[in-house]
């Protein structure tokens, strides 16, 4: 994989950490390539829920490597706690939805949400849970947070550096941890609102245009490299995520 990015006159990735491994490893340029987000299509405006039921909400593939096993030990920790009006709403679709179908009581499976319907599923949650150790970005996590949702993510990946811990959600050190969080902020409505209202904050200036101008210095850099010779072509290499 090194030797495949050390083509590269500049690579491009999409979190810190992978930016700096790049850098350390290549001992050439590598450049942050974050992602956008549509704070008009995502927006709390769009929530149509008028109950107190407590909706917490997984957006992505429903496959194992988003770790979305944790999911029913949330639900049984719920209910240990006395909790029973609430929901765990997943939008989309993958390998584990039977096997969690068959485990979870309190859930809706909405399947694969586009357009509309996905502003709509944010903007009726009230916790984003993520428990994703393998996404390099994450972007549901923005998107959530744009809709005015915490989150609650692990410490692996991308999605962390997505949340500031304490203000706009929670980054869990473990299962435990990520199991814990939930309860906590199950049982403190004003918390998730405040929280919510940090979240959509803090992505209120994450827009394309500005995760685009940091891809529009990686070229500018490729094409200053290949103008002095030190580059036969302006060639880049994307960190796929």
């Amino acid at each position: 994989m090194l030797w495949f990015y050390s083509l590269a006159a500049v690579t491009l990735a999409p979190t810190p950490d992978q930016v700096a491994w790049l850098q350390e490893k290549l001992r050439r340029p590598s450049f942050l390539m974050p992602r956008g987000v549509d704070s008009e299509q995502f927006h709390p405006k769009h929530r149509t829920v008028k109950d107190q039921t407590l909706r917490l909400g997984f957006v992505g593939r429903v496959t194992p490597e988003k770790g979305v096993r944790v999911l029913p030990e949330v639900e049984k920790a719920l209910e240990a706690a006395g909790v029973y009006d609430f929901r765990i709403v997943i939008a989309g679709d993958g390998s584990e939805v039977a096997w969690l179908k068959a485990r979870l009581k309190h859930s809706e499976f909405t399947g694969v949400l586009r357009g509309e319907e996905l502003a709509r599923a944010y903007a009726n949650m009230n916790l984003l849970v993520f428990p994703s150790r393998t996404d390099t970005f994450g972007n549901v996590v923005q998107e959530a947070a744009a809709s005015g949702v915490p989150a609650v993510v692990t410490n692996q990946g991308g999605p962390q550096h997505l949340v500031v811990a304490g203000a706009t959600g929670y980054v869990a050190q473990s299962d435990e941890e990520f199991i814990a969080r939930v309860l906590e902020l199950a049982s403190a409505p004003a918390l998730l609102e405040r929280m919510g209202m940090a979240a959509r904050e803090k992505v209120s200036g994450v827009s394309w245009d500005a995760a685009f101008g940091k891809t529009y210095a990686a070229y500018d850099h490729a094409a200053s490299e290949k103008g002095e010779g030190r580059a036969t072509q302006s060639k880049m290499a994307m960190v796929k995520s």
